[in-house]
């Protein structure tokens, strides 16, 4: 193979392989799930569900979430959102004791609709906030199945278990994983012990920027090698045609 050759080679392998590197640090929404992943149990927690638009023209206009029945959560708070408003809707159960106290109602939903002229468009995705607690202690996760309202009627229920052998399902519900609390206490106030709310809401901003200007740069560099080895291809062949 000839010096020329190579390098033109060199030079779209380099590319090619910079821009699926940079695609690849940038972080991912492929379905609606629960952020953070988990939580201590007996406590409160702050989740934030976050959806993706995954239509090319469509638009999301409503999010609900199925709460579980079979281990009722007594308190539900959402955070306001520009352009949505929230509605929480409780049922009646059957007497059970949570945190100490006897609760024969709970929260079964939480519905997010967009006011006229909002939605989370193409290519966007929104994070919708809710307290929720008290956490189960006799669970290791919640499932929380999810319905996404698309603006041209369409309608996707993000309501699959994954299976024993860990493979993703095609519309996996979103999942709360329940974990025991350090040194035995529970987290109160919306947040997990030890932690502010504010605080944890800045590193993730910052991490996730952090995440999209590393992999622009990645683009950026691997686009760099590319232009400098056709520039370094075109002196040779220059060179080769004045001698």
């Amino acid at each position: 193979m000839s010096t020329n050759r190579f390098l033109a080679r060199s030079a779209s392998w380099i590319t090619a392989g910079g821009i699926a590197l940079a695609m690849g640090t940038a972080p991912a929404y492929a379905h609606v799930s629960a952020q953070p992943e988990e939580a201590e149990k007996g406590g409160y927690a702050k989740i934030a569900f976050r959806v993706p638009n995954e239509d090319p023209v469509a638009g999301t206009v409503q999010v609900k979430v199925m709460l579980p029945e079979q281990h009722p959560l007594s308190s539900v708070r959402t955070k306001p959102i520009p352009g949505w408003t929230a509605q929480v809707e409780k049922a009646q159960i059957p007497p059970v004791m949570v945190d100490g106290a006897q609760v024969t109602e709970a929260v079964r939903s939480i519905t997010w609709t967009a006011q006229p002229g909002t939605r989370i468009g193409p290519n966007e995705f929104n994070e919708f906030e809710a307290t929720l607690g008290a956490l189960p202690e006799n669970a290791d996760e919640l499932m929380l199945p999810t319905t996404q309202t698309y603006d041209n009627g369409k309608v996707v229920d993000w309501n699959q278990p994954t299976p024993p052998s860990g493979e993703e399902p095609e519309h996996p519900a979103p999942v709360l994983k329940l974990v025991a609390a350090e040194g035995g206490g529970h987290s109160h106030g919306g947040t997990p012990a030890g932690s502010g709310g504010q605080e944890a809401d800045q590193h993730g901003s910052a991490d996730d920027t952090a995440r999209y200007l590393g992999g622009a740069g990645l683009l950026v560099g691997a686009l760099g090698l590319g232009v400098g080895g056709g520039a370094l291809l075109r002196g040779r062949r220059s060179g080769g045609d004045a001698s």
